[in-house]
């Protein structure tokens, strides 16, 4: 199961989510929206390797939104 937790930074949504792997690690995705149009998702690849915890992996993929967002939004 995964879990996800849902960001707001400047005018960006960042649904950040930790999947369970058979290793017993998570792995973070990271899809960002824009909040005014055009809103279409973006799916981002996080980089670096799989997480030993959910929150970690959720701070992984948090920290690449930002930077998305720094450097592209």
């Amino acid at each position: 199961m995964d879990t996800t937790r849902v960001f707001r930074h400047r005018d960006y949504e960042l649904l950040c989510s930790a999947k369970a792997l058979d290793s017993g690690k998570f792995a973070p995705s990271l899809i960002i929206s824009k909040q005014v149009w055009p809103s279409r998702p973006r799916t981002i690849a996080v980089s670096g390797d799989a997480c030993p915890s959910e929150e970690n992996a959720i701070d992984r993929a948090y920290n690449q939104g930002v930077e998305w967002v720094m450097n592209y939004g």
